[in-house]
């Protein structure tokens, strides 16, 4: 039995998953499970796509979901930003758009999981990185995530804070590690 962490993770990907990898749906889903599955709770930026597909992983778990929408009401998220509402327990309507979001969602979290990803995905990124939270990147999953190491060496910054892998177990593996970390360096 995994020991219950209850650390804030989330799952920032491509909302659009037409230029991911071809697995990208079960991809995320297993990145969802392993997220619960290790004694954590998944956060999202309560969309669509890769984001979407993890929650929808989380709860095959039995897992705690919560999103963060650019919304300031339910009936903006449904009406408006067209965003789903099922699969999460909690929705919390921030009212700042997508920026606004991105910010306070990534704020909120003890890591980061980039799977796949577009422009939003690299600002949830650039947010976790100088924000100085821990940041696991799925490598070959298209998109963003397939291009994370290019931008850290043009950045001419050290990336002490980001691993990756291609298995989304040891993935969420290296990034609760790297969390325990953190935790234990703040104490």
């Amino acid at each position: 039995m995994v020991k219950k962490k209850n650390y804030k993770i989330v799952v920032s990907g491509a909302a659009d998953v037409a230029h991911c990898c071809p697995k990208i749906k079960e991809l995320s889903k297993e990145v969802g499970r392993e997220i619960i599955k290790q004694g954590c709770i998944i956060l999202s930026g309560a969309t669509t796509g890769a984001p979407y597909f993890a929650t929808q992983g989380a709860k095959e778990e039995k897992g705690m979901s919560i999103g963060f929408s650019p919304a300031n009401s339910e009936k903006q998220h449904i009406k408006v930003y067209h965003l789903p509402t099922d699969y999460m327990d909690l929705i919390i309507y921030t009212g700042f758009d997508y920026v606004g979001r991105n910010l306070i969602l990534t704020k909120a979290a003890d890591g980061v999981i980039i799977l796949c990803g577009r422009t939003g995905t690299l600002n949830e990124f650039t947010i976790a990185f100088e924000s100085r939270v821990p940041i696991a990147v799925l490598k070959g999953s298209g998109g963003t995530a397939d291009l994370i190491d290019e931008v850290l060496k043009r950045g001419y910054r050290p990336k002490k804070k980001i691993v990756s892998d291609t298995k989304p177990k040891q993935l969420v593996e290296k990034l609760i590690r790297l969390i325990d970390k953190e935790k234990r360096s703040n104490s």
